[in-house]
């Protein structure tokens, strides 16, 4: 499988610093309450903070933002450095700072110093625009946005473009293919109305036709996200998969970063707001911008994240702490009861299963015209919903014995219509002391029986 695409965010940097502490006592000269500080933290915000997000797992970042020679231009510099690649624009004055005191994790007061003029973009940022595989947009309202404008128009006619807004920012290039504003920004871009989804959905279609976007994505906080076009029609509603509760600070950018990354990789907008709602609910539960582990070294979180999505370093990670790695194969290309039965059963015999995928010449070689039905992306994602499954490992030959030579499985388990002596897997395995077992599997499921049943029951002329 093709590894995550290159993606440029554009936009205003900020230096966040949070100042935590405890409160128990007011000041003497002031009904104001005195903080004893207990940490000091700063870290990069605004389009800073959404580049470094949609870099998580090892995506190219390239971040267009302008910065200058002062003391938070600097830090925001070190912060990023090994996680994007800046292309800077020249920053007449100072990078702004936004400080907030906290108590007990609750915010008292914030403070904002500092701020500056963009100067021109050169190639370098033309160059950046035209490799991109999608691009995002994270306007804070102080220039970058209107500095880059040009740019980005020509960019948003052959490009995914998600264009995050902001009150006193330029209105979105036409063309984008998403623009994200929250549910108080589209109060105040349509005044007028109530908070029903019914006034969201016809601002968000408002809105849409004012900017000549593809579609509008009007984020409402614990409600999701509804998803509206230019003229009539149904929107959508994307709901949070649960109630997340934590510092929501940054969880726009999370939402915003996590739907170009998606686009750029080739999903749907549905499919990609659908995926951001997940992350930035993920996000603010972990304690969104304030949380310490994103500002870990760049390596860290790539080597924690590198088992969970990557079936040899699963392998590895299972086979170090002493566990079993058990390994099955096929197709998948209709997932019914039979397949799912054969999975769990098999997860139960080890401490991992991962799943070796024909990849889709592959199985058009094996199964004929027609085949596959089900293209390797939509199979692979099918599969890694399942609780029963923990990685997929896709192979272009026509049987795995070239992918288990790399992943070493202890296990390799296929159904009950199979003979084990009839498996090529078998004399495999035994090269390092592995065994090939047959699970029972359910009778008359089969995915070419699914699919004759299924044609044979559309009537002859019915639109497909």
């Amino acid at each position: 499988m093709t590894g995550p695409k290159p993606l440029v965010v554009v936009g205003d940097v900020l230096l966040d610093e949070d100042i935590e502490g405890v409160a128990t006592r007011l000041a003497p000269d002031a009904p104001a309450p005195v903080v004893d500080v207990t940490a000091d933290r700063c870290h990069p915000g605004g389009a800073g903070l959404a580049a470094a997000l949609a870099a998580r797992g090892g995506r190219e970042v390239v971040l267009v933002t302008a910065l200058g020679d002062d003391v938070a231009s600097e830090a925001v510099r070190r912060e990023l450095a090994g996680r994007v690649r800046l292309v800077e624009l020249p920053l007449d004055g100072t990078l702004p700072v936004k400080t907030r005191v906290l108590a007990a994790g609750r915010p008292l007061v914030r403070i904002d110093r500092g701020g500056g003029t963009p100067g021109e973009p050169d190639a370098a940022v033309r160059d950046a625009l035209d490799r991109a595989h999608a691009v995002l947009v994270a306007d804070y309202g102080r220039g970058t946005a209107s500095a880059v404008r040009d740019h980005l128009a020509a960019v948003a006619a052959r490009t995914p473009l998600v264009w995050d807004p902001h009150p006193r920012g330029d209105a979105p290039v036409p063309g984008a293919r998403l623009v994200t504003p929250n549910a108080a920004e589209s109060r105040a871009l349509c005044p007028g109305g109530d908070e029903t989804l019914g006034a969201y959905a016809a601002r968000g279609t408002e809105l849409a036709a004012r900017w000549r976007a593809a579609g509008v994505a009007v984020t409402l906080g614990e409600r999701g996200v509804l998803l509206t076009r230019p003229g009539s029609g149904t929107p959508m509603l994307v709901p949070p998969p649960y109630r997340a509760s934590g510092d929501p600070c940054g969880a726009g950018d999370c939402f915003a970063a996590t739907t170009a990354a998606a686009l750029a990789d080739g999903a749907l907008p549905e499919e990609a707001l659908q995926r951001a709602v997940a992350e930035a609910a993920a996000f603010v539960s972990a304690g969104g911008a304030g949380n310490p582990g994103l500002w870990r070294t760049a390596s860290a979180p790539r080597a924690e994240e590198a088992p969970v999505t990557d079936a040899f370093a699963l392998a590895e990670r299972v086979r170090a702490r002493g566990g079993t790695v058990v390994a099955t194969g096929g197709c998948f290309d209709l997932l019914h009861a039979g397949h799912v039965g054969l999975l769990e059963s098999a997860r139960r015999i080890g401490d991992c299963l991962i799943v070796c995928l024909n990849s889709d010449a592959s199985l058009a070689r094996r199964k004929g015209p027609g085949r596959p039905l089900n293209k390797e992306a939509d199979r692979v994602r099918v599969l890694e919903a399942l609780g029963s499954v923990d990685a997929v490992a896709v192979f272009a030959e026509d049987t795995p014995q070239k992918l288990l030579a790399r992943l070493r499985p202890d296990v390799w388990v296929k159904g009950g219509d199979y003979s084990v002596q009839d498996l090529p897997e078998a004399r495999t395995l035994r090269a390092w002391g592995g065994q090939a077992v047959v699970l029972p599997y359910l009778v008359g499921r089969s995915t070419t029986q699914l699919a004759r049943r299924a044609a044979a029951t559309v009537p002859p002329g019915a639109a497909s």
